[in-house]
């Protein structure tokens, strides 16, 4: 066997802008937004959940109040790691380099080619438009 297909990944990175930088924070500011709702339905539900509990089961109460205040704090938590996400967007310098994810690419690799060259590939991207390929 001469060579062989492999998926190697591909680092997509992001060359900081103003018009990314708003991008970012109204993705972020989104996220929040969807957490304080689904923050006022769990509270809604929580006490007509709770009413019926009490109706059925008292004993039952604790455990359901439990479920309740552990979701909540779940997105609390979200909420302010999503703020504390927003204020790092804030910052970040013009012309600096983000990671954006990974994609795959599948390449074919022959004896005596150096792996490392397909196992370091990065994308750059400025305004959502590819400005470099890297290896």
């Amino acid at each position: 066997m001469d060579s062989i297909t492999l998926k190697c990944p591909v680092t997509i990175k992001a060359k900081v802008t103003e018009q990314l930088k708003k991008n970012l924070a109204a993705e972020i500011q989104e996220n929040i937004r969807k957490a304080d709702v689904e923050l006022q339905q769990i509270e809604f539900h929580a006490k007509r959940m709770m009413s019926e509990q009490a109706k059925q089961d008292a004993q039952g109460l604790t455990a359901l109040r439990q479920q309740i205040d552990g979701e909540t704090q779940k997105r609390i938590e979200f909420k302010n790691h999503m703020t504390e996400k927003l204020k790092e967007t804030a910052q970040l310098e013009l012309g600096a380099e983000i990671p954006q994810g990974t994609l795959e690419q599948i390449v074919t690799v022959k004896v005596g080619d150096d792996l490392h060259t397909y196992m370091n590939a990065e994308i750059l991207l400025e305004d959502g438009k590819v400005i470099a390929f890297r290896n």
